[in-house]
C-alpha cells in the first residue's frame, strides 16, 4: 500500500483501542468520543481497508485473526511515535539556567531586580547561587558567572565586561557631619581589607578615620552603615539603591579603583535562548543603573 493509501490515523487509533480494550464502550471513554463515533470510525477502517476487523460475539465484539495481525501493527507503530514525541520534548525543554553571582551584588542589587526579570521572562526558570572567585562550570553547575574579575581566568572561558568598579565613602545621612569633621568610624570588609588604605591615598586631602571596623562581608558593611555604626567604603553597585532612596548618602561620590566586573560562560557552549535573555537583560539593566550615574562600563574579552 502506498503512503498515500494509507488509512486515516484517526480511525486507526480508534480500532486499535478497540482491539486493545476488547469494547466499543471502553474504547469510548479513554478516546473520549461517542459509542457511535469509534464505531463509525472502526467501520470505516475496515471499508478502507477491504479487510474483515471485528465480528459481533454474543453482546460484544470479537477481533478477528486478520484484525488482531493489524492491531499489533498499530500499537507498536503508536508506541514508536509516541516514544519519539517524548524524547523530542526532553531534548527541547531547556535546563535551568543556573546564575553564579557574588554574594554582597546578588544581595544587594541582582535579587531585588530578578522579580522584573521573571515579569518579563516567565518562562525562564532562573536559579541563583552565590559564590567569589574561581569556579567550575561542570562541577558546580553553573550557566553564567557574575564574578569581580581579580583572579586568574580560565582560556576556555568567553567573558563579556559588566562594569568598572567604583567605590567612595557612604554613610547614613546623620553621619555626614562627623565624616567632614573627621570624627568617624571606618566600615570595611574582610574581603578587600585594603580598600580604606587605598582610597586614602588617593585623597590624600581627606581626614583618617579615628578607627576602622571590619566585617565578614561588604553586605554586612552597608548594613552597618545603615545603622549608623560608621562609614563604609563602599562599592557604587551595592550602594545604588539606598543612596537614590536617601538612606545612605555618598558625598564625594565614587572613583574608580582599577578592577572590574564580568559575566563569564564556556566559550565552546552553545548558549541556550533563556541565557541569552538572561545576559541581554543583565546588560541593559546595569547600563540603565550605572551609567547615568557616571559609572563606567566594562568592555568585552575572552
Amino acid at each position: 500500500m502506498k503512503r498515500a493509501e494509507l488509512p486515516s490515523l484517526d480511525d486507526l487509533r480508534a480500532f486499535e483501542v478497540v482491539a486493545r480494550l476488547g469494547s466499543v464502550r471502553a474504547a469510548a471513554e479513554e478516546l473520549n468520543l461517542t459509542h457511535g463515533a469509534v464505531s463509525r470510525r472502526v467501520a470505516k477502517l475496515s471499508l478502507d481497508t477491504g479487510i474483515r476487523l471485528i465480528e459481533p460475539s454474543g453482546r460484544g465484539i470479537r477481533v478477528t485473526v486478520a484484525g488482531a495481525e493489524l492491531a499489533a501493527a498499530a500499537t507498536g507503530a503508536l508506541s514508536m511515535v509516541s516514544s519519539a514525541l517524548v524524547r523530542l520534548r526532553a531534548t527541547r525543554a531547556e535546563a535551568p539556567v543556573v546564575v553564579s553571582s557574588e554574594r554582597s551584588v546578588a544581595m544587594r542589587w541582582l535579587i531585588p531586580r530578578l522579580a522584573a526579570f521573571q515579569g518579563q521572562y516567565p518562562e525562564v526558570d532562573l536559579h541563583l547561587s552565590v559564590g567569589g572567585g574561581a569556579f567550575d562550570f561542570t562541577r558546580d553547575h553553573i550557566t553564567l558567572a557574575i564574578r569581580r574579575l581579580d583572579f586568574a581566568i580560565d582560556a576556555n572561558w568567553r567573558v563579556e565586561g559588566l562594569f568598572e568598579e567604583t567605590v567612595g565613602p557612604v554613610m547614613h545621612p546623620d553621619m555626614a557631619e562627623r565624616f567632614a569633621a573627621g570624627h568617624y568610624v571606618a566600615l570595611a570588609a574582610r574581603t578587600r581589607p585594603d580598600a580604606w588604605q587605598k582610597w586614602l591615598s588617593a585623597h590624600p586631602d581627606r581626614d583618617r578615620p579615628e578607627s576602622t571596623r571590619f566585617l565578614d562581608h561588604h553586605f554586612l558593611m552597608v548594613e552597618a552603615a545603615l545603622a549608623g555604626l560608621g562609614v563604609c567604603m563602599c562599592p557604587r553597585i551595592l550602594a545604588i539603591d539606598d543612596v537614590s532612596k536617601g538612606r545612605l548618602v555618598a558625598p564625594l561620590g565614587f572613583t574608580p579603583d582599577g578592577s572590574r566586573y564580568g559575566l563569564i560562560s564556556p566559550a565552546a557552549a552553545q548558549e541556550s535562548p533563556s541565557a541569552s535573555l538572561f545576559r541581554s537583560w543583565l546588560a541593559d539593566t546595569i547600563a540603565a543603573d550605572l551609567s547615568s550615574e557616571g559609572m563606567p562600563l566594562a568592555g568585552s574579552s575572552g
